[in-house]
């Protein structure tokens, strides 16, 4: 006879939780499949190993646009079929859309086109410009993108259109443009303290321009290129230098080739200027890019944009430059083609299309987002430039706020990603 086991059995819960655990740890980690049969999902786990420091806690990972089937309920297109998710659902609802995201914002007070846009202190100043019919104004409002609201400053001195502004130590600078469209171009500069709220005539420039472009780089403003001369039509090639601290112009090595009505971004001690009109060949739109190093005082060129544009807008966001608008030709169709330009690599990729194709808009970036503001959604012909529209609508590019690969790992502390 058998003598009776001492050893009593473990409690029915506890092996039945028990036994689960082995037998899940049987299966390959890799391969779970959901409700649905024959559907599969494949989440590839971490082949390295790595040494981390005393109070990290690896966590990886893995973007759900790599699953293909959250549930039988969640990714079904519209015939009821199961659909792929969107790729760009990386991690924790990232931006979607291929090329970024634009959202609708609150309209302009008023519908304005050749206005300039600057950014101090996260706010956005519009500047200048007209609502059309050859009428020019003093206007400045300043946009919170925060709160999505307008403010009306002090007015400029000098009512203008087709100016340009830059930044120096907090204060805005208006230079240049024009009383009515095509006009003879003003050397006017005027300095806005946006603390203040008030204007300071400066020294004017030795020529008067319109549509020209200006960057700023270790505290000097270049305003280069543009429109003017005697009945308006000429296209320069010089560059001026501006110090503001000395209130002073210095003439500097005039462009390879005479522009106006460009884009223009400073990025890394170098200026671009991107597209515009060039009297070479006919005076025609282009798609020719140059970089200005003011150290130097030389040109370089760059790629070419994938289409010739005028008087589109560019802001610059995560260290790339991004080309929003413009018009295809002098008297051509209105653009909402948006192209990124990155300067290490000198090369061009397509972006999602701004919603409204326009021209003769402005552009700032605040916190990487972009804002694309006011300008003309038709142009009727070279002598009419149609009627302005008030809109504003922000790009965030696909990248912001920042790229995690799905096999990366984070640290325990949330405030900064740690590379492999």
């Amino acid at each position: 006879m058998q003598p009776t086991s001492t050893i009593k059995g473990l409690p029915w819960g506890l092996s039945f939780a028990i036994g689960a655990i082995i037998t899940i740890m049987s299966i390959n980690p890799a391969f779970v499949s959901f409700e649905k049969v024959g559907t599969p999902i494949f989440s590839p786990m971490p082949a390295e190993t790595k040494v981390l420091k005393v109070g990290e806690i690896p966590v990886d990972v893995i973007k759900t646009s790599n699953i293909t089937f959250i549930s039988n309920n969640i990714g079904k297109g519209n015939g009821g079929e199961p659909k792929q998710p969107d790729m760009q659902n990386g991690f924790f609802m990232a931006p979607k859309g291929e090329g970024g995201e634009w959202v609708k914002k609150a309209d302009m007070p008023t519908a304005l086109l050749g206005h300039s846009a600057c950014t101090v202190n996260d706010k956005i100043y519009i500047i200048g410009g007209g609502p059309g019919n050859n009428v020019v104004t003093p206007e400045i409002q300043e946009y919170d993108p925060t709160t999505s609201k307008w403010t009306r400053k002090a007015d400029m001195p000098t009512a203008r259109s087709c100016l340009s502004t830059a930044v120096v130590d907090g204060k805005i600078y208006a230079i240049g443009g024009s009383r009515f469209w095509w006009d003879v171009g003003l050397p006017t500069v005027e300095e806005y303290d946006p603390i203040k709220d008030k204007w300071t005539k400066k020294a004017d420039m030795s020529i008067g321009r319109y549509c020209c472009s200006t960057g700023v780089v270790n505290g000097k403003i270049y305003v280069i290129g543009g429109f003017g001369g005697f009945n308006g039509w000429d296209i320069f090639l010089s560059i001026e230098e501006y110090d503001p601290a000395k209130d002073k112009w210095t003439k500097k090595a005039d462009m390879p080739m005479a522009t106006g009505g460009n884009a223009v971004s400073e990025l890394n001690g170098k200026i671009y200027i991107i597209g515009g009109r060039s009297p070479v060949a006919g005076d025609v739109t282009i798609s020719t890019v140059r970089e200005y190093d003011p150290v130097t005082d030389t040109w370089t060129k760059k790629a070419d944009m994938s289409t010739t544009k005028h008087m589109p807008t560019s802001s610059v966001s995560n260290g790339k430059i991004y080309v929003i608008g413009g018009t295809s030709d002098v008297q051509g169709k209105t653009l909402s083609l948006v192209e990124e330009y990155d300067p290490t690599t000198d090369k061009w990729t397509r972006k999602a299309d701004m919603p409204t194709a326009r021209f003769a808009l402005a552009s700032c970036a605040v916190n990487n987002k972009i804002y694309a503001i006011g300008g003309v959604d038709e142009w009727p012909g070279i002598d009419v430039f149609g009627k302005p529209i008030p809109i504003v609508e922000e790009y965030t590019p696909e990248s912001w706020p920042f790229s995690i690969s799905p096999q990366s790992r984070l640290p325990n502390t949330w405030g900064k990603i740690k590379a492999k």
